[in-house]
């Protein structure tokens, strides 16, 4: 089974280590071969959601889920998608500077912070922070001495553009905050659409999620996967031994991608396909 990465747009406004939006024109070719066009396409670790937005903005399905058990995360989608125009006034007005960067990064760690709050302030420090990760430290540092700024990946016209589009087609995207095996199960039970799934990675999962897994999550995942081999679903990890172990029936591929977390290396990753899913790639 081959994997051609192709990136049809760029229309998250989240910065996400690992993130998938290059494998959305290979979700379409897996779209058109199992004829699921118009049908709802999920992914039960969502982030940044880049593929599912754009399957969603180019009309290659009919709606899709937005899962992340990242409370911030969730709170940013619920925000993005219910609240597009207040988030665009906070991106239009807010300091780009670092007594700001301190006040959001109060609001988020601060559990009593109300939703949108919450929302906004993840979007600004994915938005300000060294590649994106929300828990480390500004671009530029905090004496903002480095070669680049605490605003250089903050477009104020680009992200408000993004957000209003989320909010126009807010009510063809469902926003959960469940357990990503939970939500994955629902759908394979009931055999609705495609599931993609981007599980917190074996090796680097603990520094780059804050719902990162241990061996026995990643177990429970293959397990509930495993069972549901007819079901159309496709997930990507982490190219590793222990991950490979716990698939030995599925159809593995591996491929490399783009990947930006403190670095510009390209990662081994791991495709693994449900029965369902491989028959038709490998008749394409």
């Amino acid at each position: 089974m081959e994997i051609t990465l192709k990136r049809l747009g760029n229309y998250s406004p989240l910065r996400y280590p690992g993130g998938k939006a290059a494998l959305a024109g290979f979700l379409d070719s897996v779209i058109k071969a199992k004829k699921l066009h118009g049908s709802v396409y999920v992914e039960p670790y969502a982030g940044g959601a880049g593929a599912a937005l754009t399957l969603l903005f180019l009309e290659k399905v009919e709606r899709v889920v937005i899962n992340d058990l990242d409370p911030a995360i969730y709170a940013f989608w619920m925000t993005a998608c219910n609240e597009a125009e207040w988030m665009c006034e906070q991106i239009a007005t807010v300091p780009l500077d670092v007594p700001e960067w301190r006040r959001q990064r109060t609001i988020y760690l601060d559990k009593e912070s109300t939703q949108r709050d919450l929302g906004f302030a993840l979007l600004y420090l994915n938005r300000t922070n060294r590649s994106g990760i929300v828990e480390g430290y500004p671009i530029g540092g905090l004496d903002q001495t480095g070669t680049w700024k605490i605003d250089a990946r903050f477009n104020r016209v680009t992200l408000a553009d993004r957000i209003r589009r989320i909010g126009e087609y807010s009510s063809r995207i469902d926003v959960l905050n469940w357990d990503g095996l939970a939500v994955a199960e629902k759908y394979l039970g009931e055999n609705q659409g495609l599931v993609y799934l981007d599980p917190p990675y074996f090796v680097k999962g603990g520094s780059l999620y804050l719902n990162h897994f241990d061996s026995a999550r990643h177990e429970a995942l293959a397990n509930m996967l495993n069972r549901y081999p007819g079901s159309s679903w496709l997930m990507t990890y982490d190219n590793v031994k222990e991950i490979r172990d716990l698939y030995p029936d599925r159809t593995q591929t591996a491929f490399t991608l783009h990947y930006s977390a403190h670095s510009s290396r390209q990662g081994s990753e791991l495709l693994i396909a449900s029965d369902s899913i491989a028959k038709v790639l490998q008749s394409a």
